[in-house]
């Protein structure tokens, strides 16, 4: 049996080295088992063959029901998990709006209507439109600020933290008052509270694999205000494969960055530009290297105006290019982004995975 597990461990190694996606190489495994099961039942007693895969066919009947009952309960825990995110959700109905314009709603954004770039239809699709923001922090805070106060229908804000005393430096839409409450419904109660027009969904959860684009689906684009690339790569993931853009913004001390990466529309995804996370030390935290406060107010509101043109189709979003922010020297430059042929993501040997 060491032979045999000793082959599966090194077709899922190859698989591995390969990127092939984990489906492709459990179906290897499976037909390496099925395989050898063939061979316990086929061959005679004393069978070298037989003798080297283990000699018993009972042991590997056992082993596949074993196999069968742990993927059995991996599918129940996920149903379950995924009946949790849609309670989460909240079961009951989305705000019923009725379809025209309140006069207090024309009031409220009079400044938008009067744009010639958004006007009324512009303002209507603000209404319609659903946006996932993941993290309500630094970065998450004035985004989600801005898009409540614009209008923007439907909010999503996931994020497993709490306010900390620590937050309240540059995570404006946070108080003292909430210290200790769960980011999402601090948030959430300050954008309702600014604007009762708007559906707010709290996730207090952190993004998993295992439901990120379940999640995202749900929405016509992703925020990303995230501090650590696990979470960075899992959303752009998620993002390419529903085909929704996703506006991300980083910082670190005096300087933040924003692109929108949108493969779906021929431009490149967050992993074509970053393909590997840098090394520990190379990009500290906000924690351990510092951030002025009023930065994460200036990237996030950037964040929340390319959602805006985004949904509204006003001006020229920032899709294959980077706006880089100096704040220390009142700087801003632009750098262009090209797509990778490579990328796990977004490129060709990943749209062929996809295919099959």
């Amino acid at each position: 049996m060491i032979v045999v597990f000793s082959m599966a461990a090194a077709l899922w190694g190859l698989g591995a080295l390969m990127k092939m996606p984990k489906t492709a190489r459990l179906y290897m495994i499976g037909l390496l088992y099925v395989g050898v099961l063939f061979i316990q039942i086929a061959l005679p007693m004393g069978h070298p063959l037989r003798m080297a895969t283990g000699e018993s066919a009972a042991l590997w009947i056992l082993l596949g029901v074993f196999a069968a009952i742990a993927v059995l309960y991996g599918k129940v825990v996920k149903k379950l998990k995924d009946r949790a995110l849609v309670k989460e959700q909240g079961e009951a109905p989305p705000m019923q709006r009725s379809a025209s314009f309140s006069a207090s709603e024309l009031e409220r954004y009079a400044r938008h209507i009067v744009l010639r770039e958004i006007g009324g239809p512009g303002q209507k699709a603000l209404r319609d439109a659903k946006v996932l923001v993941i993290g309500a922090g630094g970065l998450g805070a004035p985004a989600l600020q801005y898009l409540s106060a614009a209008g923007v229908g439907t909010i999503g804000v996931i994020d497993d933290d709490v306010v900390e005393n620590a937050n309240l430096q540059r995570q404006v839409i946070h108080r003292d008052a909430d210290i200790g409450m769960p980011k999402v419904f601090s948030a959430q109660a300050a954008m309702v509270a600014q604007n009762p027009y708007v559906e707010v969904r709290p996730y207090h959860r952190r993004l998993t694999e295992d439901m990120a684009e379940k999640l995202v689906s749900d929405y016509d684009l992703v925020l990303d205000g995230t501090d650590n690339f696990e979470t960075r790569y899992l959303a752009n993931r998620a993002a390419a494969a529903m085909g929704k853009p996703l506006i991300s913004g980083a910082l670190s001390q005096w300087e933040g960055q924003i692109s929108v990466f949108d493969p779906a529309s021929g431009t490149p995804c967050y992993q074509c530009i970053f393909p590997e996370a840098p090394a520990d030390g190379l990009a500290p935290s906000c924690a351990e290297a510092g951030v002025i406060g009023p930065l994460p107010g200036v990237i996030g509101s950037m964040m929340a105006v390319e959602a805006i043109k985004l949904i509204t189709g006003a001006g020229q979003a920032l899709k294959g290019e980077m706006l880089i922010y100096d704040a220390l020297w009142g700087e801003t430059r632009k750098i262009g982004l090209k797509p990778r042929g490579d990328c796990p993501v977004c490129g060709q040997g990943a749209k062929a995975a996809a295919a099959r």
